[in-house]
């Protein structure tokens, strides 16, 4: 019996001792899955036999038996006190499975690595093949983020218990100039815990630009870990950090210029409309990124766009409620009518535009959650006025905390819009007051104040980072810039590195050959990005020109007048509030399921933006499967 459990133990130890084998899952494990059918008996079922036995015939161990051998002392001096030869032997099996884990840890972080930058790279061609925008994807880079520091925080951990427990500690400060570089491996660590402890939703929410000046570490992070792994393992997750490195450069390019900021309109709910000059197309529900030097020279921040591209077609706007201090300081400034220099990213537009193809169309906003409808609204106020095309069934269900936020519903409107614009969607709003249980009196009714600023000749309309042929020049970016950076390596390794290599006989140091192989990349980068920008840019200031030199030929009625507005402050115009046309509940919040199970039309969407509660509260009725006419779309911007 005694035997037998030795050969079943020694025969599980070797197949883990054989797992660390680099033929192991290619070559051998196939071919015993194709060839064996076996099971493995457990020790605890043997063991448990074998002292049922000893009970029942009272044998007694002799003192002769081989395995005091292996009770003798062995170390007597050592850190871990007198230790005999059997818990050497199991100290030593657990130090090299726990170096094999380290290992296996890293090689599943890097898969999850190769994967964290398509989900954040904005102009992408990928990321619609697989119906996703840059937007609704943020949730998987969070995610793999979280896998990928605590696989390698495993990796590092397994090897510095390995490296403590067998006196090899000295191997945290080696730098191998042929083989893994441990000290940017620790450095990258030490980079990724700084940026992966602001990631918090606390953190991120209350001191974003904390997160964000960490979140900068991703350079050293990645820097450090291609010296770490050398640029042979760097090629295995190279597509998404390529991609990002392009995409990245295009947007710091497009935000050196300043745009036009040609008038805001600020709400009584302390909300504001900012619209620009553009010369642009975009569809509804894009996004555009927003910073304001004199703000906050890093904060960038994403709003859905309001405005419709086809029914204004010279202005982008956005709206922003006031809630943090980045927001608080910019109502501040347009209160007081500061000129304001704006820089923008964007904007980026979704893949599809299923709303417009659905019977009943069923939109429920929270706060300023009613921002993305807006646009929607807009677009199908275009196709009804403009190409006579009918339009679904509209329902907009909004809830608000008081009535000075109904403000936001007049809104809906363009600026010099009229309800009358209106008459022909066959839209109804619901709109709820959860903290108020009357409506307030007619003296009360808050104004909208419109503000144009001081407009700067610097300040140009916002454009198309690469133009309309964008995805055109994107392709002869990514292709070319390739190209050259593989050129640009085959040439320095013939004729700089590989001389070396022949004529001294030493191996040219795998960091030093790692930084020039990212210099190179970087540089590839940058001109190929930088050449079609310029093109653009003086194609753009070209047709700038002509439009200046058109608005003086046209009278100042015309549309383009509207953006030289004068130094000073208007009341918005009197006309019939779009508040007045809607049916305001106070005092209780909107029953969900009822309002969606009573849609009786065939193919009803719905839509959800704002609060994470109310958004799953739709999903659940929508998902339960009492209703199969509702198909449910979720809109996030509090990622």
């Amino acid at each position: 019996m005694k035997i037998f459990m030795g050969l079943v133990f020694a025969g599980w130890i070797a197949l883990w001792s054989v797992k660390a084998w680099r033929d192991w899952w290619p070559v051998w494990l196939p071919k015993l899955n194709d060839h064996t059918n076996s099971t493995y008996f457990g020790s605890q079922v043997l063991g448990s036999i074998y002292r049922h036995l000893h009970a029942q015939t009272g044998y007694k161990d002799s003192h002769s038996s081989y395995l005091v051998a292996w009770k003798r002392p062995v170390l007597v001096r050592g850190p871990q006190g007198v230790v005999s030869g059997i818990e050497l032997t199991f100290a030593v099996m657990w130090k090299i499975q726990t170096a094999i884990v380290g290992f296996y840890c890293s090689l599943a972080g890097h898969l999850c690595f190769a994967f964290l930058f398509f989900p954040i790279t904005r102009i992408s061609s990928l990321l619609p093949l697989i119906g996703l925008t840059s937007d609704s994807s943020i949730k998987y880079h969070i995610w793999l983020g979280h896998i990928v520091m605590v696989l390698f925080t495993a990796h590092g951990v397994g090897y510095f218990v390995y490296w403590a427990s067998t006196n090899q500690l000295v191997k945290l400060i080696k730098w191998s100039k042929t083989h893994i570089a441990n000290v940017p491996g620790e450095l990258a660590l030490l980079a990724g815990f700084a940026l992966w402890a602001t990631t918090l939703p606390r953190i991120r929410r209350r001191k974003f630009e904390l997160f964000y000046y960490t979140h900068q570490l991703y350079i050293a992070f990645v820097f450090f870990y291609a010296l770490h792994v050398g640029m042979s393992t760097i090629c295995q997750i190279l597509p998404g950090v390529y991609l990002f490195m392009v995409d990245r450069y295009l947007r710091f390019l497009q935000s050196r210029t300043k745009v036009q900021l040609v008038s805001a309109r600020l709400l009584p709910s302390e909300g504001i409309e900012l619209n620009f000059s553009k010369r642009l197309r975009y569809n509804p529900l894009s996004t555009i990124f927003i910073n304001v030097p004199s703000v906050s020279g890093l904060q960038w921040h994403p709003f859905t766009i309001s405005s419709n591209s086809n029914l204004e077609p010279q202005t982008l706007s956005v709206i922003i409620k006031k809630e943090g201090s980045w927001t608080q300081k910019l109502y501040r400034m347009l209160s007081s009518n500061d000129a304001l220099n704006v820089s923008v990213e964007g904007p980026y537009s979704p893949i599809s535009a299923n709303f417009l193809s659905y019977k009943s169309l069923v939109m429920i906003s929270g706060g300023s959650g009613i921002t993305p409808f807006i646009s929607i609204i807009r677009e199908f106020i275009h196709q009804s006025n403009t190409h006579n095309i009918a339009t679904p069934n509209l329902v907009l269900i909004c809830a608000f905390k008081n009535s000075r936020d109904l403000t936001m519903l007049d809104l809906l409107l363009p600026v010099g819009g009229n309800i009358s614009d209106l008459s022909r969607l066959n839209l109804r709003i619901e709109a709820y007051i959860t903290r108020e249980n009357e409506a307030p009196g007619d003296n009360d009714q808050p104004m909208i104040r419109t503000i144009c600023p001081k407009h700067d000749p610097s300040q140009a309309p916002i454009v198309a980072v690469l133009g309309p042929n964008s995805w055109f020049y994107l392709a002869m970016i990514i292709s070319s810039s390739f190209i050259a950076f593989l050129l640009l390596l085959g040439i320095t390794q013939r004729f700089y590195i590989y001389p070396i290599d022949k004529n001294t006989g030493k191996v040219y140091s795998r960091s030093t050959m790692t930084v020039l192989q990212l210099l190179f990349m970087c540089v590839c980068i940058i001109i190929a990005c930088t050449i079609p920008f310029l093109k653009v840019k003086r194609e753009n200031l070209k047709e700038a020109k002509q439009i200046k030199a058109l608005d003086v030929l046209t009278p100042t009625t015309s549309p383009s007048s509207w953006y030289h507005c004068s130094d000073k402050e208007l009341e918005s115009l009197p006309q019939e509030s779009l508040v007045k046309a809607t049916n305001v509940h106070y005092g209780r919040r909107p029953n969900l399921k009822m309002i969606l199970l009573a849609m009786e039309d065939k193919d009803v969407g719905v839509m959800a933006s704002g609060p994470a509660g109310m958004r799953h509260k739709v999903a659940a009725v929508c998902s339960s499967g009492i209703a199969d006419n509702l198909h449910f779309e979720s809109i996030s911007f509090s990622w």
